[in-house]
């Protein structure tokens, strides 16, 4: 028996697997179909007539639609912006030192993240209301970047604490003083997973919509107008357009970061 042989899943396990692959992945494929669908009221499967002319409507004839794209893709960059420097810089006080009180902080980093998204929504809108502070750009960023940092913290603290403490060492012996080691020792180590924190931190905040509604007053993210429009029958073709659109500048960046995680698993090719 080859060695490929010996390590094939079984039958059950396979079709298990491709199932759950379909369920997730038939509706994003609905999604890129009706897109193209020449009913503008109502989904029919199939469509009875396929065209492109929903694109050009969302391109020339909806300029919301752009303004939403650009108010997005501007929070997502800022909101990564202070992801990767928070989030390093609290991957480095942690990885290595120990002191009283870091498992409690590791567990506050990670909090955000792990608590449904209405619940750091509602937290953070009770917060600028206690401290008086304006719904605004500014307020739609900081709430991104609560869980933007920990996308970048896991993988930040994952890569130090695999790097040998024996490379620092070597560094400051042969006279490289503390910034050198960061830019020559440290960052090269980094520069993967920072890349790969950074790309999936911009996806989460480029989609999110729970805090965001929360956070955002009388700003119009991309994913809110999405919802607003849903309830138009007669707009649905646009919205499906721009769903595509969402699907492609998202799937990149996850794919990118996916490839750059399992590029320094051990084995990997």
């Amino acid at each position: 028996m080859r060695s490929s042989d010996a390590r094939r899943a079984p039958l059950g396990l396979r079709a298990a697997a491709w199932a759950v692959v379909a369920f997730l992945h038939v509706p994003l494929a609905l999604i890129v179909l009706y897109a193209f669908s020449a009913e503008d009221q109502s989904y029919v499967f199939p469509p009875p007539d396929l065209t492109t002319r929903w694109f050009a409507v969302a391109w020339n004839d909806r300029p919301d639609v752009w303004r939403a794209i650009r108010l997005s893709f501007e929070v997502a960059s800022y909101a990564t912006a202070f992801a990767l420097v928070l989030g390093t810089l609290a991957a480095a006080a942690l990885a290595r030192t120990q002191f009283f009180g870091r498992e409690a902080i590791s567990l506050l980093l990670i909090l955000p993240i792990a608590l449904p998204g209405i619940i750091t929504g509602i937290a953070l809108r009770s917060a600028y209301s206690t401290l008086e502070i304006p719904f605004s750009f500014w307020t739609i960023v900081l709430g991104h970047a609560t869980f933007c940092v920990v996308v970048v913290y896991n993988n930040a603290v994952a890569r130090l604490r695999r790097t040998s403490p024996s490379l620092i060492e070597a560094s400051m012996d042969l006279g490289a003083d503390a910034f050198q080691t960061l830019r020559h020792v440290i960052l090269p180590q980094l520069g993967s997973a920072l890349l790969a924190g950074g790309l999936l931190a911009f996806a989460l905040s480029f989609d999110e919509v729970i805090v965001t509604t929360f956070t955002a007053g009388q700003q119009t993210t991309l994913p809110i107008w999405m919802l607003a429009e849903l309830v138009r029958p007669r707009q649905r073709p646009v919205t499906n357009v721009v769903a595509v659109v969402i699907i492609a500048l998202t799937f990149v960046p996850i794919l990118l970061a996916y490839y750059l995680t399992r590029a320094d698993e051990p084995g990997a090719r």
